[in-house]
């Protein structure tokens, strides 16, 4: 017997802030590829994750959560998420089951293409009842199938896997068969920073942070964390570089040994709100 043809495709994962969706895409590789936090639009970028098997590559993007924009960098999120929507073979709309379904959620669901899903997330943290009360509501919405998964737990995923998995059709395979994720490492780097910067920061401060790799010469690499005002900065740095220190010291936690990260902090005023800063920073 001859050997099935290869199978590919790509699955977008959709949905307001916080449903979930970047640790749904680590769930199901087994691996980090996206940051996550409890911070909103912690994804801003469109991440891709390669799911390998021997007969298949089935490419997820987690996308940033579509919300309603304040500045620019909020309405070219909102894009990079829903310009998805034509782009791929199967759009998932992700639902958080501990949040009542509402007037956003709605809203994405009216512009789901033919042939979508619903992901219902976090039934580890619901009472049965509520589930159920969550799944009822999500029928309402036009797709082909409905998941109650558990990122955190791995509940429910791989029925949810296996079948993206068959509706793929004979492709190829898109990236080379030893590759997770479609980053290079200098984003890879500059991400984890923000990541670790989310968790430290004041709550006033995450929407104002960004960064980048600016210089890589393995093993020194240096990241740049642009805030938009001065007095920013130094919540940034911390009381005698308290701050840096700690994130520094749980990213090189995450680097391959001997690596030497150098961090920076500079003064970008309002880049969120300028075409020319937003574009620079590959939003």
């Amino acid at each position: 017997m001859t050997d099935p043809a290869f199978r590919s495709g790509f699955a977008s994962l959709v949905g307001r802030p916080n449903v979930g969706k970047s640790t749904l895409v680590n769930r199901i590789l087994g691996e980090k590829v996206s940051i996550v936090s409890d911070k909103p639009q912690t994804t801003r970028h469109q991440i891709r994750g390669i799911l390998q098997r021997p007969d298949a590559q089935l490419v997820f993007v987690d996308t940033p959560g579509i919300h309603k924009p304040r500045t620019l960098m909020g309405e070219r999120l909102n894009s990079a998420a829903t310009e998805t929507f034509g782009d791929v073979d199967v759009t998932c709309l992700v639902l958080d089951a501990t949040q009542r379904v509402g007037p956003g959620d709605r809203r994405i669901a009216a512009r789901l293409p033919e042939g979508s899903v619903v992901v219902v997330n976090k039934i580890d943290r619901v009472a049965p009842a509520v589930l159920l009360e969550q799944l009822a509501a999500a029928a309402e919405f036009p797709a082909v199938e409905w998941f109650p998964v558990s990122a955190r737990t791995g509940e429910g995923v791989e029925p949810f896997v296996e079948y993206l998995l068959g509706r793929l059709e004979e492709g190829p395979a898109w990236y080379p068969r030893d590759v997770s994720v479609d980053a290079g490492e200098g984003f890879r780097v500059a991400e984890l920073v923000r990541e670790q910067l989310l968790g430290v920061v004041r709550e006033e401060l995450p929407h104002s942070i960004a960064t980048r790799t600016v210089a890589w010469e393995w093993p020194h690499v240096t990241v740049e964390i642009l805030v938009e005002r001065e007095s920013q900065k130094g919540m940034v740095i911390g009381r005698g570089g308290a701050v840096l220190k700690e994130v520094g010291t749980r990213v090189r936690r995450q680097l391959p040994e001997g690596a030497f990260l150098e961090l920076r902090v500079r003064v970008e005023r309002d880049w969120q709100s300028r075409p020319g800063s937003l574009e620079q920073l590959g939003y």
